[in-house]
């Protein structure tokens, strides 16, 4: 007496799944031909009966009848096989980044992937390959800047509440200095690569005009600008602009001035006597200028304005500068500032840390 099959009973959802499958015009044939197996396994069918009409074998209807009834629509697939040994594993990734752990050959700088390919007598491919799925890249670089002022917790505390909470009928502004922006004429064009892509592309040579000095006041409040250019950065130009500032502010108004500690910044007692305390210093810890939010708008002006440009004169420079800020108070916004954490694990002169 021959045996039975094994019944199969699909869901609404299976049914579906394997009726999609089968109208599909980019699954794999094999997936079309075990959903029609197993959908004509449904309607009650025997096994001699379903392999004619799929001109397919009896053992091959069976084989799929029971994966499904033993897994589902996950005994459709493919079960995992061994495959070749690996020959670059754990062992070779161990080793590739405990030698990114030692100093490179005498003479060079860094390591890279031809210099890592011979130390491990290894491939170049294979090096790069396991460097891409660690998420290493050797030539990409970033830098860090942790301060060491022993107030660090105090001032930045303080200039954080400036912007998150500043004083009533209180102006709250960021100061700073670009100093030494350079006049630089040279041609600027639009050029064809060998891949056929259009890029912007400047001439190697170019003229030298000198450089020039910008003073800024950013309202944190309103993110408009003040600003000022000048052929000097001394401290009588630091007091200069901010007697323009000054002009501006009604009188009954306290204004809180955040500023990093260069030298111009400091010593300023005098200048400050004359507004007979209205104007409030606040310096950012040593080596965290980062916190003043001035520099994120010099951020955006050194890309919209000044990288790739050219220029003929102090003058153009100066124009284009101010046509700039101009154009940026017109639509001004307050910045949304906040400050990537940088974790210590990521600033560790060591990568042992992926190997753990």
């Amino acid at each position: 007496m021959p045996r039975k099959a094994i019944e199969i009973v699909l869901t609404t959802e299976q049914t579906q799944q394997l009726e999609k499958i089968v109208r599909s015009h980019s699954a794999e044939r094999r997936q079309v031909e075990r959903a029609q197996i197993i959908l004509e396994c449904a309607t009650g069918k025997q096994n001699q009966e379903i392999a004619e009409k799929l001109n397919t074998s009896v053992l091959r209807i069976g084989k799929w009848r029971r994966r499904f009834a033993e897994k589902g629509l996950a005994g459709l697939d493919d079960e995992p096989r061994p495959g070749k040994p690996e020959t670059y594993g754990k062992a070779f990734r161990d080793r590739l980044l405990a030698k990114l752990e030692e100093k490179p050959p005498e003479g060079l700088a860094r390591w890279d992937c031809p210099t890592l390919a011979a130390a491990l007598n290894a491939s170049q491919h294979a090096v790069w390959r396991a460097l891409k799925k660690e998420g290493i890249y050797l030539h990409r670089s970033r830098s860090w800047c942790v301060s060491t002022d022993p107030e660090f917790t105090e001032k930045s505390a303080n200039i954080i509440g400036l912007y998150l909470n500043p004083p009533l009928n209180a102006l709250v502004i960021s100061v700073d200095e670009k100093p030494s922006i350079q006049i630089i004429e040279r041609t600027t064009e639009f050029v064809e690569t060998r891949d056929k892509t259009i890029v912007a592309a400047c001439k190697s040579t170019y003229k030298r005009h000198g450089t020039l000095n910008l003073f800024a006041a950013l309202n944190v409040a309103t993110g408009q600008i003040k600003a000022q250019t000048t052929q000097t950065k001394t401290r009588d130009d630091f007091q200069d602009f901010m007697d323009l500032v000054m002009t501006e502010v009604p009188e009954e108004k306290e204004v809180h001035v955040i500023l990093d500690n260069y030298c111009t910044h400091k010593k300023n007692d005098a200048w400050l006597e004359k507004y007979q305390g209205r104007v409030k210093f606040h310096f950012t810890p040593t080596s965290a200028s980062w916190l003043n939010q001035i520099e994120i708008w010099f951020g955006i002006l050194a890309r919209k304005t000044l990288k790739g440009a050219s220029f003929a004169s102090a003058e153009e420079l100066k124009s284009a500068i101010e046509a700039f800020i101009k154009r940026h108070n017109q639509n001004a916004q307050p910045f949304k500032w906040r400050r990537r954490d940088v974790r210590g694990g990521q600033i560790k002169n060591t990568i042992a840390n992926l190997r753990n």
